[in-house]
């Protein structure tokens, strides 16, 4: 039913706003994207060996053919390719965009491969990926050995960063309130052959969410709220995951945080010893001129994989202590240092670990 509704909606907004539409000739094609490169240092308790130092970058390029009809329906697609050199020494060149678009009064409709609205829009407070200091940012990428919580990936609902084959649906604003839907049949669908076998993760996902942005005289706030489900393979969970967050600005200040709870989803039924999914974080920001100041605590918990988990071989507990600092040297073109403590004990291992991070970027 859930599942249903949403696909429906997203027909029926899409046919009632297109009408009869006539197109110009003219097709715009427009291009954009980023570029990093980072460095970092690694100090930690368990290094197995590993090299202190390491550089990864990453390059994500935008083609969007986009055109408007005489009626004002706004349409096209847009594809995003990677390629990605990761600090542990893997190379890819991929996509995870593909979709088709539309945009009028109805609202929004996305089709293809792209990720769910609580990994576009959801709030997790005022540090960003991009802005040193912040959660969402490749700390992570640097930390060897022993595994976080999975819940450090999926800071939002827990499965919204999968860039699966969806619909997704979004109203218009309505005095900075908007509401989105996405449906996806088969998770891990991303750029692959799409049939009717049932998905050893989770099948017929759902999320829904509510995203607000506005401002109350000197202060700001954007806030979000999203609820996942799915169904999982017998023998396991089935995925239950909410997500909300807030942040409020006044002046060069931002606070705000989020908090995201999936209980027990995709554990194996009958597990024992494993908390459940749940991450909490809280961060500030100050910015002067051109330099931004960020900060943020990470508190996450849960099993250290994404499905399966059972036992206490398969429970961790993170505490993520990072402050940063951003340059924007020019338009476009930033640069900044991050110092990261992370105090993780997973598996019944204790690995704490030093990371400074440098990361330099161009966006166009």
């Amino acid at each position: 039913m859930k599942r249903s509704l949403i696909i429906g909606c997203a027909a029926v907004a899409l046919t009632a706003g297109c009408g009869t539409a006539s197109a110009q000739s003219k097709f715009d094609v427009l291009l954009g994207g980023d570029v990093f490169f980072q460095g970092a240092y690694v100090d930690q308790d368990n290094d197995n060996s590993l090299r202190t130092t390491e550089f990864a970058n990453r390059f994500r390029l935008n083609i969007t053919p986009t055109a408007k009809a005489d009626n004002g329906l706004e349409y096209g697609a847009r594809l995003r390719l990677r390629s990605v050199t990761a600090a542990n020494g893997s190379r890819t060149t991929d996509n995870d965009r593909a979709y088709i678009f539309a945009n009028g009064t109805f609202g929004s409709v996305q089709a293809g491969v792209t990720n769910g609205p609580s990994d576009d829009t959801g709030v997790i407070g005022p540090n960003i990926d991009g802005i040193s200091g912040s959660p969402d940012g490749f700390y992570a990428s640097y930390y060897g050995v022993t595994t976080l919580p999975y819940v450090t990936g999926a800071l939002r609902t827990l499965e919204s960063g999968d860039a699966s084959t969806k619909i997704v649906y979004s109203t218009p604003s309505f005095a900075g309130l908007k509401l989105s839907a996405a449906y996806t049949p088969t998770y891990g669908s991303s750029n692959t052959d799409i049939n009717r076998r049932k998905n050893v993760t989770y099948n017929d996902m759902g999320e829904v969410q509510a995203y607000y942005k506005g401002a109350f005289g000197s202060l700001g706030l954007e806030a979000s709220a999203a609820y996942q489900f799915a169904q999982a393979p017998t023998g396991f969970e089935d995925l239950s995951s909410v997500h909300a967050g807030a942040t409020v600005t006044y002046g060069a200040f931002a606070i705000g945080g989020s908090y995201a709870f999936s209980g027990d989803s995709g554990y194996a039924k009958g597990h024992t010893g494993v908390d459940d999914n749940q991450v909490w974080l809280i961060g500030a920001q100050y910015t002067v001129g051109p330099v931004i100041l960020a900060a943020t605590y990470t508190d996450a918990k849960g099993a250290n994989v994404g499905t399966g988990a059972a036992t206490a071989a398969d429970y961790a507990r993170a505490r993520i202590y990072q402050g940063g600092v951003t340059y924007t040297v020019a338009p476009g073109l930033t640069t900044g240092l991050e110092y990261s403590y992370v105090d993780n004990k997973s598996g019944g291992v204790d690995n704490d670990a030093n990371i400074f991070l440098w990361d330099t970027r161009f966006s166009f």
